[in-house]
């Protein structure tokens, strides 16, 4: 039977390959990011139902930061971590970029521990503008 579901698998619906892919915790945020229009398949916007082959390049956009990848297998089914990485390759300008944003966050993180966490109170600003002689 060639028109049953699950037959063919040369493609499988872009939601469902990035919740195997670990891209996403559910296939719901996977479906709402497509539909946000986070999600590039060959530079294209990609809508949740949308076919990923093999060789395809996607643009991932989610909380963990910006992803470039390379489609190296099919699933439909999500499994450990390390089967999921197989998946895909993120390409190298990709990575460089992520860890490049990734210290720079770590540094402004550094510099917002020398701020104040919150506004001065009244008591506090009478001491700084004792202290600046006002």
């Amino acid at each position: 039977m060639a028109n049953s579901p699950g037959a063919d698998r040369s493609e499988v619906r872009i939601d469902k390959w990035l919740w195997a892919a670990r891209f996403f915790k559910t296939r719901a945020l996977a479906q709402k990011s497509c539909e946000m229009g986070r999600i590039e398949s060959n530079g294209h916007l990609a809508k949740a139902a949308r076919g990923v082959r093999i060789g395809d390049m996607l643009k991932i956009k989610n909380e963990g930061g910006e992803f470039e990848v390379e489609v190296l297998a099919l699933s439909e089914m999500r499994g450990p971590a390390a089967v999921a990485q197989a998946l895909y390759r993120e390409t190298d300008t990709s990575r460089e970029l992520r860890l490049k944003l990734a210290a720079e966050l770590k540094v402004m993180q550094q510099v917002e521990g020398f701020l104040p966490a919150a506004k001065p109170s009244k008591r506090d600003r009478r001491q700084i503008n004792r202290f600046r002689g006002r």
